[in-house]
């Protein structure tokens, strides 16, 4: 058996120890990369979670119209994006009540969590709104918004 063959084999039998196919770990990060691909074009691709996965599925469906712009993608691209977003999406911190308008920033969690900003931080140049995470939180494109990295430009 060559080396690379080595390694295949055993990401296979890891992932048929952990209950999952190969296959479906591969599909699964192409969804993953084509999602942040595709959506971190515009704004960072925010963690799945940060949404229920009914309000992902009425995003996608609805991305000629996607908070005043066309992000359209072709169909095969919304699918597996969609199917990826509906299989790790959920609420984040227990919360899976589809926010209005499926705004994250209107979410209950978001609220609670930036409740304390007052609106003249959100209008500051630097900031933009709080749909512009990365503002804050330095690490956002990586996923990360622990409190403790946070720093609000003045």
């Amino acid at each position: 058996m060559k080396p690379n063959h080595i390694v295949i084999g055993a990401w296979f039998v890891l992932g048929a120890l952990a209950g999952i196919p190969w296959a479906a770990n591969a599909a699964t990060a192409a969804a993953q990369t084509r999602y942040v691909q595709e959506c971190s074009a515009c704004h960072i691709a925010y963690p799945p979670k940060m949404l229920p996965a009914e309000s992902w599925k009425h995003l996608l469906g609805g991305l000629n119209q996607h908070f005043g712009n066309d992000a359209s993608l072709d169909a095969a691209t919304t699918r597996e994006i969609s199917d990826w977003l509906m299989a790790h999406g959920g609420g984040f911190r227990n919360d899976r009540e589809r926010p209005p308008e499926d705004r994250i920033t209107r979410s209950a969690w978001f609220v609670r969590q930036h409740g304390e900003i007052r609106p003249a931080v959100w209008r500051r140049g630097a900031v933009h709104g709080p749909s512009n995470c990365a503002a804050c939180h330095r690490e956002a494109s990586d996923g990360h918004f622990s409190e403790d990295d946070v720093h609000i430009p003045k």
